[in-house]
């Protein structure tokens, strides 16, 4: 018997757009969508986001599983998986989602929205005199996929960026630190500091009370990476002591965030529903295509992941 099926699995993207788009760059690909799987040893392939517990145990022959998204943290480390090829997706319409994302987010900021929508709210005229971008500093954590060209874009536009990663990058614009020590500068000398963090064995929980209290006082944090990556608790804590100035949150420890949670009670908080970057399929389908093509040659995938760096 030949495992050459494929399973998808997702509870927000939408099975029919993903087996047209996958159909067309890889015409007779087996696609089923789960829980309508059939026999489960011919399942050889597996497209999913946020799988359920136990939910490749079913598939004994997996030989590759591709993450709907970039950030692979519900894919590692999992008891369910035999040793199989991971990969994730990296499509120009994922990373211009996230771009347009931060961009929002941290013009708001620079350009004073967030005080002009509460003076709309109370009926007021209220200027305040616009400072030039190149005086605004912005940090952008993490210089992956996603991170590295919205940074890219942020320089572009005139803000002042530093960017930090686990290792030196080279992004024009972008003054690039790493280390313990480098972060400390770079949550101290900025004053928005946005998340764009995968969420890992190192970064989880990495931005806490001591982190939150190296960055100035009125800070604007911007979280479009991973809940876990931030200590609610201590975020919430320095919203309430006036810390952090302003929060545009996209991720949380808990999704959906639940009605009666602490951070909608905050007028300084904007909070979205874990949308900064989706998938697109006519988009991504044409490099989901090809890692099954270098799979069935023996090769590694496109954007393959190392389950011991979690990216």
């Amino acid at each position: 018997m030949t495992a050459d099926a494929l399973v998808f699995y997702s509870p927000v993207d939408d099975a029919v757009a993903w087996r047209e788009a996958l159909t067309a760059e890889l015409p007779g690909i087996d696609f089923r969508v789960d829980p309508d799987v059939g026999n489960p040893d011919e399942i050889g392939y597996a497209l999913a986001w946020m799988p359920p517990k136990g939910f490749f145990s079913r598939f004994p022959n997996l030989k590759l599983v591709t993450n709907l998204g970039a950030g692979v943290d519900a894919l590692v480390r999992r008891d369910d998986l035999v040793p199989v090829k991971f990969s994730r997706l990296s499509d120009p319409g994922m990373v211009a989602m996230m771009t347009s994302y931060v961009v929002f987010a941290v013009t708001r900021y620079a350009r004073d929205m967030h005080i002009f929508e509460r003076a709309t709210r109370r009926g007021e005229w209220e200027y305040v005199h616009p400072r030039p971008l190149s005086d605004i500093h912005v940090a952008v954590l993490g210089l992956g996929e996603l991170g590295g060209p919205a940074a890219r874009t942020l320089a572009s536009m005139g803000f002042s960026v530093t960017g930090w990663s686990r290792s030196v990058k080279n992004i024009e614009g972008v003054t690039s630190v790493t280390g313990e020590d480098g972060l400390e500068r770079v949550l101290a000398d900025n004053e928005i500091i946005v998340s764009l963090l995968p969420l890992t064995v190192q970064s989880r929980g990495l931005l806490g009370a001591r982190e939150f209290g190296l960055m100035p006082r009125g800070v604007k944090f911007i979280n479009a990476s991973r809940g876990a990556i931030v200590d609610e608790a201590a975020m919430i804590e320095a919203l309430r002591s006036g810390h952090i100035g302003e929060a545009t949150l996209d991720a949380f420890e808990i999704e959906p965030l639940p009605p009666d949670h602490a951070l909608w009670s905050f007028e300084n908080v904007l909070i979205t529903p874990h949308m900064a970057s989706i998938t697109v399929p006519k988009l991504a389908a044409r490099d989901v295509a090809e890692s099954i093509r270098r799979v069935r040659q023996g090769l590694p995938p496109l954007h393959e992941v190392d389950p011991a760096h979690g990216y």
